[in-house]
């Protein structure tokens, strides 16, 4: 769009209708999505406690049992946990689901009483607990409670996959959006947390400028220049990139998007070290440059260069010899050169041309971590490509034949059907971005902005408007659903076009297919078999691993943070960007191939296979693994297995310079025994460096002086032991035998309830045995998930349901997925009251 178009679309009074719009449907819908207490009247919520009232003798059995090993502590004059269990009443459960909800996670997971206190009889803890479950299933059962999903701003990742599925493009959602926050369980697909800022409305309505003007290709008069950097700890040493040639070495390559076919200019700069020389420049090395797998460009550096020969010998390659010191400081300056571009995206390849592989003599040299000291480096070793520079379009040929310009220009006009084709292109767009059928008054607005535009600037201009407009649309920006206006507060189902687009965000992060669709808006989607069809459709489908993997198991294990981890190294020399890009990819490759498999859910905890490519067996002491290629590798006999023994969570469970059985403790029980702790004191202190006579000391040691505070020692005892068992693995997962201050590592641990277990096999079997417990936090993070809010203790029965609903199918994902889709939560909303 030109400057004087965009600037009368700013000046418009349409837009700042827009933001009124948008400020009016958030405060009402939020003001309506209030989170709600329990509901707790009516004659159905009467029936419903009738239907669990406990008999006298049951009800005195079980206050015998709290007030022996649990009132001591929970009661209204102490107050532990805000929890007070004298005054609960045994013989209306309903009544205190909120209570009873807690007191059955503590006592399944070990956690009450605690250490050092009197325990009850396992068998009657289990006896007090079934009979806590029930009564609590059958009232919800009786009159559900599916919740109430406040207004649900799409993430930023839901935000760019909406893109890509409306207008076939990529965009660069990070460089347009603010990161969006997570709430206590990590996921930033929470309604809750996903808030609204007039600073975030302007990066819509400046999102919405650019991906119009990109779907259509139009408007683009300034060159832009992109840079694509290398990470500074990366070795280039070998293949570095899936999209690189066989035989390549070092390098990058990036997929760019080149707005327009034109002249475009690619620049090269060289890594240097310390001192600012260019390294590796005393050999000849050829650099190629591919655009979509075909060269376009090819330099020579180093060695022979006819231009800067290479004096001889180490003193004069870096002392005394003027011209080639100038040459070492300036070898990347000529490589740049212009190229021609069709639109679209296409992948910039960088990469040197690999040598035959020659024998290494001396003494092998430690890996370079960071910028390389050695001046040596100038002549010796290999060259590494710092970063890439893209800029243009320098010449502007045409928009281009481009798969987003198709996915927009739905007909090719005459000058007497524009408005016509308008009208055809803003329908079938806005049905799909706004996941309904469109109404006239939808289509109507949209054809404001294009004839306001169309009149001066011509028909793309005026659809490149009308594009502007849908996308800061509250109808695209909110998934919104339609409120009951009673007062009954009773629940009630959703539509199937509300269901239509809560399974697409579900399983794709993104809006409906059109197949979807089409089945919601004629209301079949809920026929007998169509939902469950149509879910295992969408889970074969690629965009189901993007969701799945990339955002509900990256976040649900924090594989995401894999890219800020910063290990010192100092203490982890071996510590590259290969190994950590290494780590992230087998986790996500392993639990890819789980729900691909539709393994049991406890097989993440057991599969004695995993992903590896060389550098990343190297680091686990694994033999004949090759190449930078990920591969299935069986590990039978490794000290591996599960995630438990994968490096990505060891990593980021550990601090920079040790490892942390506090940190991987607490993170055990909070996603595989869905137990988290309470958060510490304020007087919990910290654990000291060193032992108590002052040396070093192995962590476990410390933390053992640590737990004798007793405002520590309550819940190191539920987290610590767990991380014990892990103590094997280092700060970055790498297998030990001794532990910090050289003692042997003891990674022998015991539970509160006297369970003892040793080692990953160990905490493996332990947490095998307590399976339906690990499926059930599961389900309950993956319920979090598929609804977008935080799971309430009101969903509990749900989540035994699904349970109890996928036990004698190992809990596929699969059986998992398709229980939470037919749950009461996920068809159903209550209404306002």
């Amino acid at each position: 769009m030109s400057t004087g178009t965009v600037a009368t679309l700013k000046g418009s009074p349409y837009i700042a209708s827009i933001v009124v719009l948008i400020v009016g449907v958030m405060s009402t819908l939020i003001g309506s999505a209030t989170r709600l207490p329990t509901l707790d009247r009516g004659p159905a919520q009467a029936a419903a406690r009738a239907a669990v009232q406990e008999a006298p003798a049951t009800a005195s059995a079980d206050r015998a049992l709290l007030n022996q090993y649990c009132v001591s502590c929970h009661n209204q004059r102490l107050k532990t946990a805000a929890l007070m269990l004298d005054t609960a009443d045994l013989t209306d459960l309903p009544a205190g689901a909120e209570i009873w909800e807690k007191v059955i996670q503590k006592l399944q997971s070990s956690a009450m009483p605690p250490p050092g206190r009197p325990r009850p009889d396992a068998t009657a803890v289990q006896t007090f607990v079934k009979r806590l479950e029930s009564a609590l299933d059958r009232a919800a059962a009786a009159r559900p409670n599916p919740g109430r999903l406040a207004l649900h701003r799409l993430n930023r990742a839901e935000y760019a996959n909406a893109i890509h599925d409306l207008f076939a493009l990529n965009i660069d959602a990070r460089s347009m959006l603010f990161a969006d926050d997570a709430d206590q369980h990590g996921f930033d697909n929470n309604a809750d947390v996903l808030s609204v800022s007039p600073a975030l409305m302007e990066r819509y309505m400046s999102a919405a400028r650019k991906v119009a003007r990109l779907a259509l290709g139009r408007g683009v008069s300034n060159p832009v220049s992109d840079t694509y950097s290398v990470p500074r700890m990366l070795v280039q040493d070998s293949r570095a990139d899936d999209e690189l040639p066989f035989g390549s070495r070092g390098g990058i390559a990036v997929r760019h998007r080149f707005p327009v076919d034109g002249e475009y200019r690619l620049k090269i700069k060289l890594q240097t070290n310390l001192y600012d020389y260019i390294r590796g420049l005393g050999q000849r090395h050829q650099l190629e440059v591919r655009l979509d797998s075909a060269r376009i460009k090819q330099f020579t550096i180093g060695g022979d260069n006819p231009a800067k020969p290479a004096p001889a010998g180490f003193a004069g390659a870096i002392f005394g010899d003027t011209a080639w010191e100038d040459y070492s400081h300036n070898a990347d300056k000529s490589l740049e050169f212009q190229f021609t571009a069709r639109a679209g995206d296409r992948v910039v390849a960088v990469s040197f041309v690999g040598r035959a592989p020659t024998a290494a003599e001396g003494v092998l040299r430690p890996r370079q971590v960071g910028y390389p000291l050695s001046v040596n480096e100038a002549p010796d070793g290999d060259p590494a490509v710092d970063f890439v520079q893209i800029t243009g379009p320098l010449t502007v040929m045409g928009p281009g034949d481009t798969p987003s310009r198709r996915s927009v220009l739905l007909c090719q006009p005459t000058r007497s059907s524009e408005k016509a084709c308008a009208t055809r292109i803003f329908t079938s767009l806005a049905r799909r971005a706004y996941r309904r059928p469109v109404t006239p008054e939808d289509v109507k607005t949209l054809m404001t902005f294009y004839e306001q535009v169309s009149s001066e600037g011509g028909f793309e201009a005026g659809i490149e408007a009308g594009l502007e407009r849908m996308l800061v649309d509250p109808e695209f920006l909110f998934r919104v659903e339609a409120d009951r206006h009673d007062t009954s507060g009773e629940p009630f189902q959703i539509t199937d076009l509300e269901v239509c687009s809560r399974l697409s965000f579900f399983l794709w992060s993104s809006i409906p297919a059109n197949e979807l669709l089409d089945l919601a808006e004629h209301g079949r989607l809920r026929a007998p078999g169509v939902l469950e069809a149509q879910v295992r459709r969408m889970l074969a489908d690629p965009r189901a691993k993007q969701s799945l993997v990339d955002n509900f198991a990256g976040q649900w294990l924090v594989i995401r943070n894999v890219d800020s981890i910063t290990p010192n190294t100092d203490l982890f020399h071996e510590f590259d960007e290969n190994l950590r890009s290494a780590m992230k990819k087998e986790t996500e490759l392993f639990v890819e191939d789980q729900l691909r498999a539709d393994k049991g859910i406890p097989e993440l905890l057991s599969a004695k296979y995993t992903f590896l490519n060389e550098r990343l067996a190297r680091h686990y002491g694994i033999r004949n693994v090759y190449g930078d290629a990920f591969r299935r590798v069986e590990l039978d006999g490794s000290h591996r297995g599960g995630l438990l023994g994968q490096a990505s969570l060891l990593t980021v469970t550990s601090y920079p310079d040790r490892t942390s059985p506090v940190l991987r403790g607490k993170w055990l029980l909070e996603n595989m025994l869905g137990s988290p702790p309470p958060p510490p004191p304020g007087n919990a202190g910290t654990l000291k460096d060193k032992g108590a006579d002052g040396r070093p000391a192995a962590v476990r040691d410390r933390l053992e002086e640590h737990r004798k505070n007793p405002a520590c020692s309550s819940c190191h005892l539920q987290m610590d032991p767990l991380g014990f068992a892990l103590e094997n693995f280092d700060a970055i997962g790498t297998w030990r035998s001794t532990a910090e201050g050289g003692a042997p590592v003891d990674a022998s641990a015991a539970l509160t309830d006297g369970t003892k277990f040793a080692g990953l096999t160990g905490l493996q079997q332990l947490l095998l045995s307590r399976r339906d417990q690990f499926a059930a936090t599961v389900t309950e993070k993956l319920l979090s998930y598929a609804l977008g809010r935080t799971v309430e203790y009101y969903d509990r029965p749900t989540i035994r349901q699904i349970v109890r609903n996928t036990a004698a199918d190992s809990y596929r994902w699969s059986a998992v997925i398709l229980e939470i889709v037919k749950s009461q939560p996920f068809q159903m909303r209550r209404s306002e009251q």
